[in-house]
Protein backbone atom coordinates (compact mmCIF):
# COMPACT_ATOMS: atom_id res chain seq x y z
CA UNK A 1 0.00 0.00 0.00
CA UNK A 2 3.03 2.55 0.59
CA UNK A 3 3.45 2.20 -3.31
CA UNK A 4 0.44 4.74 -3.46
CA UNK A 5 2.02 7.49 -1.27
CA UNK A 6 4.94 6.57 -3.45
CA UNK A 7 3.89 6.86 -6.52
CA UNK A 8 1.99 10.31 -5.92
CA UNK A 9 5.37 11.86 -4.40
CA UNK A 10 6.64 10.37 -7.59
CA UNK A 11 3.62 12.31 -9.79
CA UNK A 12 4.24 15.96 -7.43
CA UNK A 13 8.03 15.81 -8.78
CA UNK A 14 7.24 15.28 -12.34
CA UNK A 15 4.72 17.73 -12.26
CA UNK A 16 6.92 20.14 -10.74
CA UNK A 17 9.34 19.80 -12.83
CA UNK A 18 7.51 19.92 -16.04
CA UNK A 19 6.20 23.28 -14.37
CA UNK A 20 9.35 24.73 -13.99
CA UNK A 21 10.37 23.66 -17.24
CA UNK A 22 7.07 25.43 -18.99
CA UNK A 23 6.14 21.93 -20.31
CA UNK A 24 2.08 21.52 -21.14
CA UNK A 25 2.69 17.50 -21.05
CA UNK A 26 5.19 14.69 -19.94
CA UNK A 27 5.71 12.14 -22.09
CA UNK A 28 7.83 9.69 -20.33
CA UNK A 29 9.42 8.87 -16.92
CA UNK A 30 12.13 7.06 -16.11
CA UNK A 31 12.52 5.68 -13.06
CA UNK A 32 15.16 3.65 -11.25
CA UNK A 33 13.91 1.17 -8.69
CA UNK A 34 15.99 -1.27 -6.35
CA UNK A 35 15.57 -4.74 -5.45
CA UNK A 36 15.33 -3.98 -1.91
CA UNK A 37 13.87 -1.23 -1.86
CA UNK A 38 10.50 -2.89 -1.19
CA UNK A 39 8.88 -0.85 -3.93
CA UNK A 40 6.72 -3.27 -6.99
CA UNK A 41 6.88 -1.49 -10.10
CA UNK A 42 3.43 -3.26 -10.96
CA UNK A 43 1.47 -1.61 -8.19
CA UNK A 44 3.40 1.67 -9.19
CA UNK A 45 2.49 1.42 -12.38
CA UNK A 46 -1.34 0.59 -11.10
CA UNK A 47 -1.80 3.57 -8.80
CA UNK A 48 -0.16 6.17 -11.65
CA UNK A 49 -2.44 5.15 -14.06
CA UNK A 50 -4.90 6.35 -11.87
CA UNK A 51 -3.67 9.55 -10.23
CA UNK A 52 -2.71 10.87 -14.05
CA UNK A 53 -5.74 11.24 -15.10
CA UNK A 54 -6.46 14.78 -15.60
CA UNK A 55 -2.81 16.31 -15.50
CA UNK A 56 0.38 16.96 -17.93
CA UNK A 57 1.16 13.57 -17.00
CA UNK A 58 -2.11 11.57 -18.15
CA UNK A 59 -0.31 10.09 -21.18
CA UNK A 60 2.82 9.73 -19.79
CA UNK A 61 4.83 6.42 -19.89
CA UNK A 62 6.74 5.01 -17.05
CA UNK A 63 9.97 2.87 -17.66
CA UNK A 64 11.27 1.24 -14.83
CA UNK A 65 15.52 0.70 -14.48
CA UNK A 66 15.56 -2.09 -11.45
CA UNK A 67 18.93 -2.42 -9.66
CA UNK A 68 20.06 -5.90 -8.35
CA UNK A 69 21.41 -5.70 -4.78
CA UNK A 70 24.89 -5.48 -4.29
CA UNK A 71 26.84 -6.16 -1.73
CA UNK A 72 30.22 -5.12 -0.14
CA UNK A 73 32.49 -7.28 2.13
CA UNK A 74 34.44 -5.12 4.82
CA UNK A 75 36.64 -8.03 5.56
CA UNK A 76 37.29 -8.37 1.98
CA UNK A 77 36.46 -5.77 0.15
CA UNK A 78 34.85 -8.06 -2.48
CA UNK A 79 31.20 -6.76 -4.60
CA UNK A 80 29.33 -9.52 -4.95
CA UNK A 81 25.52 -9.99 -5.70
CA UNK A 82 23.63 -12.74 -2.80
CA UNK A 83 22.54 -15.85 -4.51
CA UNK A 84 19.63 -16.27 -1.37
CA UNK A 85 18.65 -15.00 1.65
CA UNK A 86 22.00 -16.05 3.61
CA UNK A 87 24.41 -12.73 2.97
CA UNK A 88 27.76 -14.76 3.62
CA UNK A 89 30.67 -13.20 1.17
CA UNK A 90 31.66 -15.96 -1.27
CA UNK A 91 35.29 -14.88 -1.39
CA UNK A 92 35.97 -15.07 2.23
CA UNK A 93 33.11 -16.11 4.07
CA UNK A 94 32.71 -12.32 5.70
CA UNK A 95 29.26 -11.73 7.30
CA UNK A 96 29.90 -7.92 7.73
CA UNK A 97 28.36 -6.62 4.56
CA UNK A 98 27.19 -3.12 3.11
CA UNK A 99 24.45 -2.46 0.48
CA UNK A 100 26.25 -0.95 -2.41
CA UNK A 101 23.09 -0.94 -4.74
CA UNK A 102 19.58 -2.11 -4.50
CA UNK A 103 17.82 0.42 -2.35
CA UNK A 104 17.40 3.42 -5.03
CA UNK A 105 13.93 4.33 -5.71
CA UNK A 106 13.97 7.80 -7.71
CA UNK A 107 13.35 9.59 -10.71
CA UNK A 108 15.82 9.56 -12.84
CA UNK A 109 14.55 11.97 -15.78
CA UNK A 110 11.51 12.96 -17.44
CA UNK A 111 10.58 13.60 -20.83
CA UNK A 112 8.13 16.45 -21.62
CA UNK A 113 7.38 18.12 -25.28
Amino acid sequence: MHELAITQNILDIVLNEAKSAQANKVTKINLVIGEMSGTVSDCIQFYFDFLKKGNAAEEAALDFKLVPTELRCRDCSNVFRPKDSAWVCPNCNGTSLDVVSGQECYVESIEVE
